[in-house]
Formats: structure tokens, C-alpha cells, sequence
């Protein structure tokens, strides 16, 4: 089947990026000139997703809100003729895409608010995409995730983004368990397990779980089943480990660099690095830096 939806929970509380996430939802946070949620839509829509869920709580409005209609906002800028800020608001997401929410009442885990979203989900293949991380190409149209999808869909073969940490950082990630195999960039190698937030001397490897998933729709019956976890919640990292004994599971090498936006360092090195992207911020940012270096030196 093809794969054609993405969950994406944003029913977080954000406390790594407080106190700003105090009343702004954390994926609302801008980097550069536009919220972190909409870099991560923009990459799933590029991968060919034509439905996207939110999985989201109250006090999250603010989400729904970016990519509703402003219908005063835009009669002004027409007015004013500021058509190139009139066509950034308008063309959020393509016409033929839609996007749509589920709440999750309790915050009981990722699997948990992975299986909110099984109604608007059924039966079908779709995508996890975690909203704190972004993954950027640089300028390169490569999209990575757009690649496992392929992977999914020529295979069958459930696929999870990772790549590789320092050895002493493991113990902050999902690890994935390859029986020493390291696949290439932008390739895919069995995994044999999952090791939640190993010591390092008892990781496998030091390929991270990312925050890209592409899943079978048999995983939601996984995640009905499954019972509390790590920290009392519903992992979804322990359902992809009883699908891993019923169908093939790889670990997808990520081409692109990632920024984790939900805690302040990451945050800041995104909106550097895609400043640096920017047209219209790019020869001024890099002047700033180097002025800073200057004065370093």
C-alpha cells in the first residue's frame, strides 16, 4: 500500500525549551521565519503524504490555527499589494493535502499518542514524524525521508531513521541493533533490536533513533496491546520490538543533518544553520558570525 498519512503528536509540554514554551506551543517556535511544526509538514508533504494528524491537547490551538485561513490577514496584504507575504500564508500546505487533529487527553507516551490517531490512521501504512526534530538537506533537494517511504513501499520492510552519536551519548537515545552491520547514507540494514537509553558499554551500536518512522498499520494493534513501559508510559519503541518477531524492521542512515528543536542548544543551532539557508538572511548572518569570531580570536 501506499503510504499516504503522518502522525505527528504535538501534545507536548516542551519543559527542555521553558520558559518560552510557557504559552506558545514548542512547535510554534520560530526558526528563521516560519514555525518548527512547518518545516516538519513541509518535509512530509515533500515526501508525497497527502494527510497529516495531529495529535494534540488542550492549550495547543495555536497549531491548528497557523494553517487555518486568516481571511482579514490576507485581504490586507492584497491591499496593500505584498503579494510575496500574501503567497507565503496562502500556500502553507497544497490544496490536496489536508490536516487534521485527534487530542490526546493524558500525556501516557509516544506509543500512546501514536495510537490516538489509529482511527484516522485504519489499516494503512503512514509516517511518525517527532515535530522537536528537524532534518535538514541543506540546499539539496534530497529528502530523506521521502527515500524510507520508497524503501517501505518496495519491501515492506518497516523503516526507523537513525544515525550515529558519539559512544558517550548513547545512553540518551533509542539505540538500534544491526549485529554490527552500519548501513551506508541514505541506505537501509535489518535491524535485530532496539535497546531504550543503553549504558555505553552495553550499546549495540551507536546508531540513534532520529524521529522518522515509516509503520505498518498492524503496529496500532501492537500499541492497543502493549502495557506501560519506560517511565510507567506506553512505548512505542516496545511495539516496534513485538513487530520486529513478526515482520522485517530496518534502520534507515540519514543523508541529512538533524536539530533537535525541543531543548535551547539545538534550537539555536537550527536557526543558524537554516539562517544560513535563507535568502534573504544569509549574507548578513554570516557577516554577524564572523564578527563574532573576530572578537573571539
Amino acid at each position: 500500500m501506499k503510504v499516504r498519512k503522518a502522525v505527528i503528536p504535538v501534545a507536548g509540554l516542551g519543559t527542555r525549551v521553558l520558559p518560552a514554551s510557557k504559552a506558545i506551543p514548542k512547535e510554534m517556535m520560530p526558526v528563521v521565519d516560519k514555525p518548527v511544526i512547518q518545516y516538519v509538514v513541509e518535509e512530509a508533504v515533500a515526501a508525497g503524504i497527502k494527510e497529516i494528524i495531529l495529535v494534540t491537547r488542550t492549550g495547543k490551538s495555536a497549531i491548528e490555527d497557523h494553517f487555518d485561513a486568516h481571511y482579514e490577514l490576507e485581504a490586507e496584504l492584497a491591499r496593500k499589494n505584498k503579494t510575496a507575504l500574501l503567497a507565503a500564508i496562502q500556500h502553507i500546505v497544497p490544496p490536496d493535502v489536508s490536516i487534521v487533529s485527534v487530542r490526546q487527553a493524558e500525556a501516557k507516551g509516544l506509543g500512546h499518542a501514536v495510537h490516538c490517531a489509529a482511527s484516522a490512521v485504519g489499516d494503512e501504512p503512514f509516517v511518525v514524524i517527532l515535530p522537536d526534530v528537524l532534518v535538514s538537506n541543506g540546499l539539496d533537494k534530497t529528502n530523506d525521508l521521502a527515500r524510507m517511504i520508497s524503501e517501505f513501499e518496495s519491501n515492506a520492510a518497516a523503516q526507523i531513521m537513525v544515525g550515529e552519536v558519539p559512544d558517550d551519548k548513547v545512553q540518551l537515545y533509542g539505540i538500534a541493533d544491526c549485529e554490527g552491520i552500519v548501513p551506508g547514507l541514505g541506505q537501509s540494514a535489518t535491524i535485530k533490536g532496539l535497546v531504550e537509553k543503553p549504558a555505553q558499554n552495553e550499546s549495540p551500536s551507536n546508531l540513534a533513533v532520529i524521529g522518522r518512522y515509516v509503520l505498518p498499520g498492524k503496529i496500532m494493534g501492537l500499541l492497543a496491546e502493549g502495557k506501560p513501559g519506560a517511565g510507567g508510559e506506553i512505548q512505542l519503541t516496545d511495539a516496534i520490538d513485538v513487530l520486529l518477531a513478526e515482520q522485517p524492521v530496518e534502520a534507515y542512515k540519514m543523508m541529512g543533518e538533524t536539530y533537535d528543536c525541543g531543548e535551547k542548544l539545538g534550537y539555536l543551532k537550527a536557526n543558524i544553520a537554516y539562517g544560513l539557508q535563507h535568502s534573504e538572511t544569509a549574507n548578513g548572518l554570516k557577516e554577524f558570525i564572523s564578527t563574532l569570531t573576530s572578537t573571539h580570536e
